[in-house]
């Protein structure tokens, strides 16, 4: 795996509101007990046949739950020509900055 560029979870937010694409590749059952708010669902398992969904003229933030499947994702959408990097400590990082943690109904998630 070549150099990745880790994010912290506030840097990860501002990115976001500045247009980045928030990447969670987390499995159904994590990402339905909560997520990011705006963030887009392509479980890492779906990702060789889910790929084409996701964009190349934006910066995508990669997010599992501690960033070890999202490092992963990051290495590969970086060697095949994305501009990714990884939220370092994934959601729960996330959740401890107090950053928000929704459902797909919008109201108060958890990380699963």
């Amino acid at each position: 795996m070549a150099e990745i560029r880790n994010v912290t979870p506030d840097e990860a937010r501002r990115m976001a509101d500045e247009g980045a694409l928030l990447l969670d590749v987390r499995e159904v059952e994590e990402w339905v007990a909560g997520h990011a708010p705006d963030a887009t669902h392509v479980p890492m398992s779906t990702l060789p046949d889910r790929a084409s969904e996701i964009p190349q003229d934006r910066v995508v933030v990669c997010v599992c739950r501690v960033g070890g499947r999202s490092a992963a994702v990051t290495d590969a959408l970086a060697q095949a020509g994305w501009e990714a990097v990884n939220l370092a400590g994934g959601m729960e990082a996330w959740a401890a900055a107090g950053l928000p943690v929704v459902t797909d109904e919008g109201s108060s998630g958890y990380v699963a």
